[in-house]
């Protein structure tokens, strides 16, 4: 992940790796003049528990979280009584051809 990448303007941002890899990239990025607050729009490891276990599988978990941060969705299963439809605002920069 490059530290130059405009977080300021990016709506989201994932990466995949391991929780210990993750806390070296935030050290890493840190180092390079990134704030908490730009860091904070960093998900990873990316990806909804699904118990993935094949490269589909990983894909669904991430388009999963990607679709539920955009909605405001919380991935928690529909029997539990979570709303079904959430009211989310747009993302900023995000439209439905770019989505």
């Amino acid at each position: 992940m490059s530290s130059r990448m405009p977080m300021t303007r990016t709506a989201y941002v994932g990466a995949m790796g391991s929780r210990r890899t993750h806390e070296e990239r935030l050290t890493r990025l840190r180092e390079a003049g990134l704030t908490d607050h730009e860091l904070d729009r960093l998900h990873s490891p990316i990806g909804l528990d699904l118990g993935a276990r094949t490269p589909q599988e990983t894909a669904l978990s991430i388009a999963a979280e990607i679709v539920a941060h955009r909605h405001g969705g919380t991935g928690v299963p529909l029997h539990t009584g979570v709303p079904i439809h959430h009211s989310a605002p747009p993302l900023v920069g995000v439209t439905e051809a770019s989505a």
